[in-house]
């Protein structure tokens, strides 16, 4: 068993894990943070996509040990004092979710994207950037819709505040 330290959420958590144990089985059943869903445990659904050291990444494609000391993002860490952030409110308002199973990793990833080329994102960037995720009920249309209205709303919201 090997003990491994993160700052999840902003907060530093242990556990102690087998060497094989994937991140996403770590965050899931140590630390008890199930907003991280499991899909297919072979990087094909981005169910399990969180931050990383702030970058999105498959959570089942590393291993916990791996992942020592970095800082972790889960979907449970987006909102801010009771608060959804603006990604998980446009998924909302737009309908951006059917059963939600993929919902987290699709949230993920549309953040870490926005943080990245945000004020400039295109349906077709949108959708190429989102397809290692796949939404099982086929939600795509209001999935990108969502995503492109939260970065009209974050752009708008970073321009004010300069």
């Amino acid at each position: 068993m090997t003990k491994v330290t993160l700052t999840v959420n902003g907060r530093t958590m242990s556990g102690e894990c087998e060497d094989r144990m994937l991140l996403v089985h770590f965050i899931r059943e140590k630390l008890a943070l199930t907003g991280t869903h499991v899909g297919c445990d072979t990087t094909q659904c981005g169910a399990c996509v969180i931050h990383m050291d702030g970058r999105s990444v498959k959570s089942c494609s590393i291993l916990a040990v791996q992942a020592n000391g970095s800082a972790i993002t889960t979907i449970e860490g987006l909102s801010a004092q009771g608060e959804l952030h603006p990604v998980q409110a446009a998924f909302k308002e737009h309908h951006g979710l059917q059963c939600g199973f993929c919902t987290p990793g699709m949230v993920m990833t549309a953040v870490d994207m926005i943080n990245r080329r945000g004020g400039s994102l295109t349906e077709e960037v949108v959708r190429s950037e989102l397809e290692g995720n796949i939404c099982r009920c086929t939600g795509y249309h209001n999935i990108v819709k969502a995503v492109l209205a939260a970065d009209a709303e974050m752009a708008a919201g970073r321009q004010a505040a300069e």
